[in-house]
């Protein structure tokens, strides 16, 4: 996290962890405002990489899961970065600033993706750099978020993942859902924003944007769940993180496969557990048909976590279809702490 950021943002009652802001103060009641009201969050807990030179785009597109020339001045996306066994090492957020192409991940994530992704360039003329000390990105959530932006910008993105510039044109907007934005900036302006947007939105931690991002079905890989995924199983394909008509990139074939030929058996969906301790990235889901295998298996893993306003958690699990469809799912073992499912925002096929 760029050092001066990070002194104003604990000058604003920021309590801050390894470039996270965990809570400004009272985490039970930002995650009530979050569910309520409109919020605004600075966005430490992801990184920013940045691929210019003149072979970028093509460097990308031989890379990635979706189509990068999709990525204009007025249009982000998502995509993902596989093994050859089509297995995600990462999902990105993607846009562009001029004719660079920036790409946000985890913060967890973020060196060890540069160093992967660098081998892959040879003798490309692409330029592989870690952004995340000049840009800032600002998460504003809530029915207000909209009319607050008008603002400070004339016009604003009106479909998800569109993008706009801010007026003043040190950065842009892009929308996430019907309420929610990112803002991305200079450290400079982020300051500027926070103190003109938090007057009218409540400051809240980085985990209550992890629990939207989670209510809203986005998988985000991290270090324990890396080559754990096809991206149709984390849902990517219902994102539009994955283009099948493009041509090759690491993992395509089998990606393609499932896709025309295969018959998928794993899914993500959006549960709840009621547990005493957070449930983690990684942890397994276990339902009687899949234990009573010889030897058992778990019949799921949790993708990501949050803590939710009315207690407990939010999870998004990866689990078998057919033990969603007819098993009760329990949380680490076949005594664990039960899921109960809720609907994604957006249809399951």
């Amino acid at each position: 996290m760029n050092s001066d950021w990070q002194t104003f943002l604990t000058q604003q009652g920021a309590s801050v962890d390894s470039t996270i802001v965990q809570h400004f103060g009272d985490p039970a009641a930002e995650l009530t405002a979050t569910e309520q009201g409109t919020v605004l969050c600075a966005l430490g807990q992801f990184a920013t990489l940045r691929a210019s030179g003149i072979d970028a785009q093509a460097w990308l597109q031989n890379l990635l899961s979706n189509d990068i020339r999709e990525v204009t001045g007025s249009r982000a996306q998502w995509s993902s970065f596989n093994t050859a066994k089509g297995r995600m090492l990462a999902t990105f957020l993607i846009w562009r600033d001029g004719d660079d192409y920036l790409l946000q991940l985890p913060a967890t994530l973020a060196d060890t993706l540069r160093q992967k992704l660098g081998m892959y360039v040879l003798r490309a003329r692409v330029k592989l750099t870690d952004a995340s000390n000049d840009l800032i990105s600002l998460g504003l959530s809530g029915e207000n978020a909209q009319t607050m932006l008008l603002e400070h910008c004339p016009e604003l993105p009106q479909q998800p993942l569109e993008m706009v510039k801010i007026n003043d044109q040190t950065g842009n907007i892009i929308r996430l859902n019907d309420t929610r934005f990112q803002l991305n900036t200079t450290p400079e302006h982020a300051q500027t924003l926070w103190r003109a947007l938090s007057g009218r939105a409540k400051s809240v931690g980085s985990p209550c944007w992890d629990w939207l991002n989670v209510r809203a079905g986005i998988p985000f890989i991290l270090p324990q769940t890396q080559e754990q995924f096809v991206p149709q199983m984390a849902n990517l394909d219902l994102l539009g993180g994955i283009n099948f008509k493009k041509g090759c990139y690491p993992g395509q074939e089998i990606v393609a496969r499932m896709h025309y030929l295969g018959k998928l058996k794993r899914r993500m969906y959006l549960a709840h557990v009621e547990c005493d301790v957070a449930p983690q990235a990684g942890d397994a889901v276990f339902s009687a048909d899949m234990a009573d295998q010889q030897p058992a298996q778990p019949g799921g893993m949790i993708a990501n976590s949050a803590a939710a306003p009315s207690g407990g958690y939010d999870v998004l699990a990866v689990v078998q279809i057919s033990s969603r469809e007819t098993q009760t799912l329990h949380l680490k073992s076949r005594q664990g702490a039960i899921l109960t499912f809720a609907a994604l925002p957006y249809p399951l096929p």
